[in-house]
C-alpha cells in the first residue's frame, strides 16, 4: 500500500524520521514550494531563495537514491498553494490514504496536518539532541528553567566536552573570557561563500519575480544550498574563525558584518547540518589544540544550550507563546526597522546588514534591535513578526522564545531572569558604532545625547513596580533613587519627546 512521505523545507535531512519510517519501494515523497509557507509572514527574499534552492537539490538527491519524489514548484499550474492541499492532490494521484510526516517546528503547521481529511502520522523530529520528553522530566518540579542548568545536564547526557565525568577545562562556562570589545581588525575573511549554480539561479529569478517587493535584497546570494556545501562552510569556520570566535562573539563592528561568526545556524535549521556533527567538529578542534577552550565551549553552548533549550521552551509553553505581552507594550514598530533613515548608527548598521544579508549576529539582535524595541515599549508581537520576516535562519520554534522570552521579556521571566536592557554604554563598550554616530553616547541628556541613555532610565522608571524587587536590578534602582528630582524629570520629558517623535514617523 502506498503512503505519502512529507518532507518540509526545513527537514532536508536523509536521517529524517519520516524517511527512516518509509519504504522507498512503495512510498511516495511529497515536497512542495507553496504560497502558504512563503507568505504566512513576508519572509526575506534571501530566505525564500535559500529554502527553495535547498529543497530542489534535496529532492534531486532523493530521486538519485531511488525515491519516487513528487515535487511541486511554486509556479506549477496545479500548485494548490498549501501543504495540506498538495498532500490531498498527491493522495488522489497515487491512491494513498496515509501520510507519514516528521512533526513540523511550528504549531500552525502541526495543527493544519492534524485537521486534514487524510490520516497523518506525525513522528518526533529526532534530528535535535533533546527529546522533548527528556526536557519535561528535567523541568519537573523546578521553579525556574534556566538555560545554564539545562546546558550542564545536556553536556553530561550527551558526553560532549566532558572528561571523566567533569567539564573539560575544569568549569562549565567560560563566558567571562568571551566578552572582549570590538578588535582593531579581524583576521578572518568571513563565512564561506558559494557561487550560485543553475538551480540556484533559477530560484533567484523566481524569487525576484514573485517577492521582489519584500524587504531585503535577494542578490548577491552566497549561502550553501546542499549538504556538501554546508559541511565545507563548517570546516572553513572551524579552521579559520573558531580560534577567535569566543573572544569576540559579542563584539560589533560597523565595517565588518561577520567578525568570527560561523553563519551556519540556517544550515542546521533546515537540516543541511546535524547539530551533533557541528559540536563534534568544534570539540575536535580543541582536542587537537587548534582552538582554545573558551571559544569551543562558547560555541557548543550556543548549539546544545541555547538552540536546544529554545526549542524545548517553545513546545512546552504552547501555541499562545509567540503572542504573550507581559509588559503590555503597545507601540507600533517604527519605520526605521524597514530601512527608514535613522541617526542612530548602531540601528542603521544592524538594519542595513539585515536587509542585505538576511543576517545579523546574536548581539546585534539582542542588544541593538531588540534592546531598542524593549526600551521603546514596542508590541512584542510586531517585534517577533519582524524577526521572522528578516532572517534566513528564522523559524518560529527558535525565533519566538528568543524574541518573546529573551529579547522582549514578554513571557514574564520564563527564559530570562531580568530584561536585557542597557543604555548606550554597553553598545559603546562592545562596538565601534558610537564613535561616528550623530549622537554622543557620553552625553546623558540634552540635545545630541544618545537616545538609549534616557530610554533606559525611562524603561526602569515606568516598570518599577515589576522589577524593583528583582535582585539583579536593585543596584540600578538605587542609582535612580539617588538622582535629583530635576534630573529625573528631564529624563522622563526627553524620553517621552523621543518616543512621540518616533511614533510620529520622524527621523530620530
Amino acid at each position: 500500500m502506498t503512503r505519502l512521505v512529507l518532507v518540509l523545507g526545513d527537514q532536508l535531512s536523509e536521517t529524517l524520521s519520516a524517511l527512516k519510517e518509509a519504504d522507498r519501494e512503495t512510498d511516495v515523497v511529497v515536497m512542495a514550494e507553496v504560497a502558504d509557507e512563503a507568505t504566512y509572514v513576508q519572509h526575506h527574499p534571501k530566505k525564500i531563495a535559500f529554502i527553495f534552492a535547498a529543497m530542489r537539490k534535496f529532492a534531486a538527491r532523493l530521486q538519485e537514491d531511488g525515491w519516487d519524489v513528487r515535487y511541486t514548484q511554486l509556479d506549477d499550474t496545479d500548485n494548490s498553494g498549501s501543504i495540506p492541499g498538495e498532500l490531498t492532490r498527491r493522495a488522489e494521484e497515487t491512491g494513498a490514504t496515509e501520510v507519514i510526516a516528521t512533526q513540523p517546528g511550528e504549531f500552525r503547521l502541526i495543527e493544519a496536518l492534524d485537521e486534514m481529511g487524510l490520516k497523518v502520522r506525525q513522528l518526533a523530529d529526532d534530528r535535535f539532541l533533546t527529546d522533548l520528553g527528556w526536557f519535561e522530566e528535567w523541568a519537573k518540579g523546578r521553579k525556574t528553567l534556566r538555560m545554564e542548568y539545562f546546558y550542564r545536564e545536556m553536556r553530561k547526557h550527551l558526553g560532549i566536552l566532558m572528561e571523566d565525568g567533569e567539564p573539560a577545562g575544569g568549569q562549565w562556562n567560560f563566558d567571562h573570557d568571551n566578552r572582549k570589545p570590538a578588535p582593531d581588525e579581524v583576521a578572518f575573511g568571513g563565512p564561506m561563500e558559494f557561487t550560485p549554480d543553475e538551480t540556484v539561479e533559477e530560484v533567484l529569478d523566481l524569487v525576484e519575480r514573485r517577492f521582489g517587493n519584500s524587504f531585503g535584497d535577494v542578490r548577491p546570494f552566497w549561502f550553501a544550498t546542499d549538504q556538501g556545501q554546508a559541511r565545507r562552510a563548517l570546516t572553513h569556520f572551524v579552521k579559520h574563525a573558531l580560534p577567535r570566535f569566543g573572544d569576540f562573539q559579542d563584539a560589533m563592528m560597523g565595517d565588518n558584518r561577520f567578525l568570527y561568526h560561523s553563519v551556519i545556524s540556517g544550515y542546521m535549521n533546515i537540516g543541511l547540518l546535524d547539530p551533533r556533527e557541528v559540536c563534534e567538529a568544534v570539540e575536535e578542534a580543541w582536542r587537537e589544540g587548534h582552538a582554545p577552550i573558551n571559544a569551543v565551549e562558547g560555541y557548543i553552548r550556543q548549539v546544545i544550550g541555547w538552540r536546544e533549550y529554545m526549542r524545548a521552551i517553545y513546545f512546552r509553553e504552547g501555541p499562545d507563546y509567540p503572542r504573550r505581552n507581559w509588559l503590555n507594550h503597545q507601540r507600533k514598530l517604527p519605520p526605521l526597522y524597514w530601512g527608514q533613515e535613522t541617526k542612530m548608527r548602531c540601528l542603521s548598521k544592524a538594519v542595513e546588514e539585515t536587509k542585505e544579508e538576511a543576517y545579523a549576529h546574536h548581539i546585534q539582535r539582542l542588544m541593538v534591535t531588540g534592546n531598542f524595541a524593549l526600551l521603546c515599549g514596542i508590541d512584542p508581537a510586531e517585534v517577533e513578526d519582524w524577526y521572522m520576516r528578516v532572517y534566513f535562519d528564522a523559524f518560529e520554534w527558535v525565533t519566538a522564545p528568543n524574541t518573546v522570552g529573551m529579547s522582549q521579556f514578554a513571557d514574564g521571566g520564563v527564559i530570562a531572569s531580568k530584561p536585557y536592557v542597557s543604555s548606550g554604554s554597553y553598545i559603546d563598550r562592545m562596538s565601534d558604532y558610537c564613535g561616528d554616530c550623530h549622537y554622543s553616547v557620553k552625553q546623558k541628556t540634552g540635545e545630541g545625547a544618545c537616545p538609549f541613555n534616557v530610554l533606559y532610565w525611562h524603561f526602569m522608571d515606568r516598570h518599577r513596580e515589576r522589577f524593583e524587587k528583582n535582585p539583579r536590578m536593585a543596584q540600578m534602582y538605587g542609582t535612580w533613587d539617588r538622582m535629583k528630582d530635576d534630573k529625573k524629570a528631564t529624563i522622563r520629558a526627553e524620553a517621552e519627546d523621543f518616543l512621540k517623535r518616533l511614533s510620529d514617523g520622524e527621523v530620530v
